[in-house]
């Protein structure tokens, strides 16, 4: 996609450094350097104010990536790339029947009303819900992973959506501030929204949430 949109040695490519490390590997196969980003700590992806903030004669490129199932800012991301000669790329994620979709949508709306001592996402414009993102309060990653262990052990799956930023992966690493990406890697915590789960599921999930409420504050 890079190189055939004319990409290549010297050049340099704004990624998002939470999510997956492919895109920024797809960049270094292109030849170019990839250049990191913060994000929207909303959306989860790339924030266009930083984008800007990192943008020199060498860059060529913008990968917007759509995140969670909340579309990233494109339209400002293109009138960006308008006033600086930029190529803005997406990268998207799988798309769901409707009816999919509509369930999924019609579960996370059940969490937001039920959840406490967690921040819901905020719902936006289109979300799909692909993953149902929360925020759990405290001290971060420490706070986050106890968290993640008492509600899998009250029998309720959950993952941590981005384990380590790509920008503090060996190959990658970069002596850059990213405070909403490094943020969103120690707080933030997928719980279940599929279609397939049943009333009595979502039950359990907010049950084992809920029981752990209030019990996580911020170190002082």
């Amino acid at each position: 996609m890079l190189r055939a949109a004319g990409v290549g040695v010297g050049d340099e490519v704004v990624v998002p450094a939470f999510g997956n490390v492919e895109v920024a590997e797809a960049v270094v196969l292109a030849g170019a350097l990839p250049v990191f980003a913060d994000i929207d700590p909303v959306t989860y992806c790339l924030d266009d104010a930083a984008v800007e903030a990192v943008v020199t004669p060498r860059t060529a490129a913008v990968v917007a990536v759509h995140r969670f199932g909340r579309s990233a800012g494109i339209a400002r991301l293109h009138e960006l790339g308008q006033r600086h000669g930029l190529l803005v790329l997406e990268q998207g994620e799988s798309e769901a029947p409707y009816d999919e979709i509509a369930q999924r949508r019609q579960r996370a709306a059940y969490l937001d009303a039920k959840l406490k001592g967690v921040h819901t996402p905020d719902g936006g414009d289109g979300h799909t819900y692909q993953q149902y993102v929360v925020r759990v309060p405290g001290n971060g990653r420490p706070d986050r992973d106890a968290f993640a262990r008492a509600v899998r052990a009250r029998g309720v799956e959950c993952r941590v959506p981005v384990k380590t930023p790509v920008h503090r992966l060996p190959e990658f690493r970069r002596c850059v501030s990213l405070p909403e990406t490094e943020r969103a890697a120690d707080e933030t915590l997928a719980l279940p929204v599929d279609a397939s789960l049943t009333k009595r599921d979502m039950q359990r999930i907010v049950s084992a949430c809920n029981a752990l409420g209030g019990l996580l504050q911020p170190a002082f």
